[in-house]
């Protein structure tokens, strides 16, 4: 997969957007240098090919409610790609399972779940025993607090370096 070719213009448009997916085509035409017509155009174009992929608002949980937050380390048993491919499928079905990572390393996957507390956690983790997807070992995690969660990425700092 090739990367993009995105101008400096094209980095700010993408900064200023992560920082506020609300930002207004007259707020973000200034904050990047443009006039409103050329900027929208230009974030449209990072939209259709993908580049943007979504708006969405954070949401501060734990002042909703207090939750549990646990990551987990999955081995499987079998390394086949049908083995792979179950245990994949039965956890993209799962809500309370926000992330899943496939690693390389010691695991096979690290995964992020929200959970209303640790009983719940491990009813969760239960239930994934039961239906028997693969499961080997898995280890548990619980985040005490949470230090940096940033979700702007640096996607300047990101790019190759230019020769």
């Amino acid at each position: 997969m090739t990367a993009a070719k995105l101008d400096a213009i094209d980095l700010k448009i993408l900064d200023a957007i992560q920082r506020d997916g609300r930002i207004t085509k007259l707020a973000l035409a200034e904050q990047v240098g443009l006039s409103p017509t050329p900027c929208w155009m230009r974030l449209r174009k990072l939209e259709k090919a993908g580049i943007v992929s979504g708006y969405h608002a954070r949401i501060a949980m734990r002042v909703v409610a207090p939750v549990a937050t646990v990551l987990m380390e999955v081995t499987l048993a079998s390394h086949r790609q049908a083995d792979f491919d179950r245990f994949e499928r039965v956890i993209r079905d799962i809500p309370e399972i926000v992330a899943c990572w496939s690693v390389g390393g010691g695991v096979d996957y690290v995964l992020k779940v929200m959970a209303r507390d640790i009983d719940a956690y491990q009813r969760l983790v239960d239930s994934l025993l039961e239906r028997e997807i693969g499961i080997d070992r898995y280890f548990t995690y619980i985040v005490i607090k949470t230090v940096k969660d940033d979700v702007a990425l640096p996607v300047a700092d990101l790019l190759p370096a230019s020769p």
